[in-house]
């Protein structure tokens, strides 16, 4: 089983961000049902008239599992009972002590940030833009409560069922006395991000956070007072074993200084003690399950134990490189940590070895084909080559007798496939199979340059494209490749044959070279645009698509000689298209970007793919059936073409409202508490962006729709209270 990380998440001052960046607005979670005819609009208006906090997404994780959404946060409120959140919206809880888990929805996009539970049934998770969000019907269900604040709540901590407190940027301590309905500010002295909040007794807590800074209160929150933490370096986690002893773990990462720091008090926080951690990596969660026995956890898998109460830290194996962002245990032997790519680990004899409780490879991935419906090739970092017989149920790790990463993979037929990549100092990496995948062997490419993409018209002739204008070509079936003449050293990216002789390659700084003679002459096109390609697919001989870094899809009809741009409304990067006739196409990039055009690229609607995981490579082998791969090993499945019709989850206390309704010439959208950021989008109901508008700090926006046609539109607003989606008749 494939448990390594090829690279971890961020190792920088993202700490537990490291999941989760102010991701750009790529993803739209109104769906379209194939209804016909009259059905479609009475479908919407009743789709419209749900208060659902159900998702039904459409596109469904195959790898890794159960999902590859980065986790922040776990915590069990009982032996079996365990949560775990983290980016997009992740919610997982399992009932059986972590043997399974069950993805939950907050009908939030944005990253969940922390979680805690007073018992099985009633939790808070704290979310972007100030939410914190509370259930009482252990997740299935989720109400919004309004914090006051714009800040993403970074710890939530109770002291019984009604008394809690949350931490967050901008030394924003809020307290709770009647469970979360309402929350007050509590003055806590200091600007500076607060990270964590743990309270020993009811009346004394502590609150770490950035620049080493540490809070106490001894009177339930009222007042804080700043204790001497002796350091400067950024806290991210504190637990305390008693009032008296506690810890506080963390670090700080610049190019020259690495530090996994460890502080130690035993009088209640007068004065904090260094422990030698025995690591230079940031820490970003502490844990103690008795006085003398504890641990920490953070970048690199980091995991650390202590059984003399930190008198000295041991490492423990973890078997994987991804970032542990929350660890927690429920007994003195069972405990548990998630993090980067979905990695949740287990451990049943107090934390001497760990074993993973998601599976599946976290490399990433840069290449999926399939040979038929049911069989599947994706490929990636570190040698990595999947294989699937059964639509991606279940996908099996191949020999591939490389550690190289691999960038393409492309099979002429249902036995014979090639995949490319390249290897220092050997350079262009070309591996062949005529047994569909069942052994693989090294083929000389001849080439000293890192190779990005190949391509055959049939099972002897293929094109491989890479490094310094590097153009290969064979006609044996893979065993000699001959270096073609391509007139640029740009890095050339993809390739694409629409027939035998004419094909297309694109690549850095707007490459677009194009041949009608099998490749033995390249002319180089002119396209107006100064972006890197990344991707082409031709339909036929002149029709063809460019996807590109910046967000731009290009479009030519007549071979490349003219080429016209289509706005998509958001930035890319784009990595990867396929169309699956003249009309439907799908491009996937980066943060989650999913888009799908039925009309040959004059539009595209947004279907959402449930990740901000960059997606690399889309393949679709009907109308219906696809499959797109992406970092943090990433494999999304769907069945109906991408995307369902189906009304926007939101969340409780709606606080919007449009007016007139209907309108004609402009609408204004009235906000019942004033927002930091808010993004408004206007939807046609065939799921294409039409409108967008992003304000700071206004109640009241307006918005000219004068030019939309008669019909009915979905309005999405998207802020620090939540999501929200509204039918809007225009008339």
């Amino acid at each position: 089983m494939d448990f390594i990380a090829f690279m971890p998440y961020s190792q920088g001052k993202e700490y537990k961000s490291a999941f989760y960046y102010p991701f750009p607005e790529y993803f739209l979670y109104l769906y379209r049902k194939q209804i016909p005819g009259q059905m479609k609009k009475f479908f919407l208006l009743f789709c419209l008239s749900l208060l659902s906090n159900v998702v039904y997404p459409q596109w469904t994780w195959q790898n890794p599992l159960p999902q590859g959404n980065g986790l922040s946060a776990v915590y069990f409120p009982d032996a079996l009972t365990g949560y775990a959140v983290g980016n997009y919206g992740t919610i997982l809880k399992t009932t059986d002590g972590g043997t399974s888990w069950t993805l939950l929805s907050c009908g939030l996009d944005c990253p969940v940030s922390s979680v805690f539970f007073t018992d099985a049934d009633h939790g808070y998770i704290g979310v972007q833009y100030g939410m914190i969000l509370k259930t009482t019907d252990g997740g299935l269900s989720w109400t919004s409560f309004s914090s006051g604040t714009n800040y993403s709540f970074q710890s939530i901590f109770f002291t019984d069922a009604n008394t809690g407190y949350a931490v967050a940027q901008m030394g924003t301590i809020l307290k709770t006395v009647n469970a979360g309905i309402t929350w007050s500010f509590m003055p806590s002295g200091t600007t500076y991000p607060l990270e964590s909040v743990y309270f020993p007794t009811a009346t004394t807590g502590y609150v770490v956070g950035q620049f080493g800074k540490i809070l106490k209160t001894a009177n339930a929150g009222a007042s804080w007072t700043l204790q001497a933490s002796g350091t400067t370096d950024e806290l991210y986690s504190v637990f305390f074993t008693d009032p008296n002893t506690g810890y506080a773990v963390g670090g700080y990462y610049s190019t020259y200084y690495k530090a996994g720091t460890i502080l130690k008090t035993s009088d209640g926080g007068s004065t904090w003690i260094p422990q030698t951690s025995g690591t230079n990596k940031l820490l970003l969660s502490v844990y103690f399950t008795s006085a003398d026995t504890g641990f920490a956890a953070g970048q690199y898998g980091t995991i650390l134990r202590t059984i003399n109460g930190g008198g000295a830290w041991t490492g423990v194996q973890s078997g994987t490189y991804n970032v542990f962002g929350g660890i927690c245990f429920t007994s003195t032997n069972t405990g548990y940590v998630a993090g980067g790519c979905g990695t949740l680990l287990q451990t049943v004899d107090a934390g001497m070895s760990w074993s993973p409780l998601s599976y599946g490879t976290t490399n990433r991935l840069s290449s999926v084909i399939f040979t038929d419906e049911n069989t599947g090739y994706a490929v990636g970092d570190t040698g990595t080559i999947l294989k699937t017989t059964n639509q991606g149920m279940t996908w099996s790790a191949l020999y591939s007798g490389t550690q190289c990463p691999l960038y393409s993979v492309y099979f002429p037929d249902a036995n014979t496939g090639y995949a490319v990549g390249g290897t220092y100092p050997y350079g262009g990496v070309v591996l062949k199979t005529v047994n569909a995948g069942n052994s693989w062997t090294t083929v000389s490419s001849g080439s000293f340059n890192w190779l990005y993409s190949v391509f055959f018209t049939d099972v002897n002739t293929g094109y491989a494209v890479g490094e310094n204008g590097t153009i290969i070509k064979t006609s044996n079936g893979g065993t000699i490749w001959t270096s073609l003449t391509s007139g640029t050293t740009k890095t050339l990216r993809s390739v694409y044959f629409p027939s035998g002789n004419t094909g297309y390659v694109t690549g850095d700084v707007a490459t677009v070279l194009k041949t009608t003679n099998a490749g033995m002459g390249w002319a180089s096109l002119m396209n107006g645009t100064y972006n890197d390609f990344y991707s082409c697919y031709f339909t036929d001989v002149n029709t063809g698509y460019i996807v590109s870094d910046y967000g731009s899809i290009l479009k030519t009809i007549n071979g490349g000689t003219d080429w016209t741009s289509t706005t998509t409304g958001s930035g890319g990067p784009y990595y990867s298209v396929q169309f699956i006739n003249d009309s439907t196409g799908y491009v996937v990039g980066g943060y989650g970007a999913v888009l799908k055009t039925t009309n040959g690229g004059t539009s595209w609607a947004y279907p959402v793919c449930r990740t901000t995981n960059s997606l690399r490579s889309v393949f679709f082998t009907d109308a219906n059936t696809g499959h797109v791969v992406g970092d943090g090993g990433t494999i999304f499945y769907t069945s109906d073409g991408g995307f369902d019709f189906i009304q926007d989850p939101v969340v409780n206390n709606a606080t919007y409202t449009i007016y007139p309704n209907p309108a004609t010439n402009k609408i204004t959208v009235s906000a019942k508490i004033k927002s930091v950021e808010t993004t408004i989008s206007i939807f046609r109901i065939t799921g294409e962006m039409i409108i967008r508008e992003q304000t700071r700090d206004q109640e009241q926006v307006e918005i000219n729709v004068s030019t939309l046609p008669k019909g009915v539109y979905i309005v999405k607003i998207q802020s620090g209270t939540g999501v929200e989606s509204k039918k809007l008749v225009i008339q």
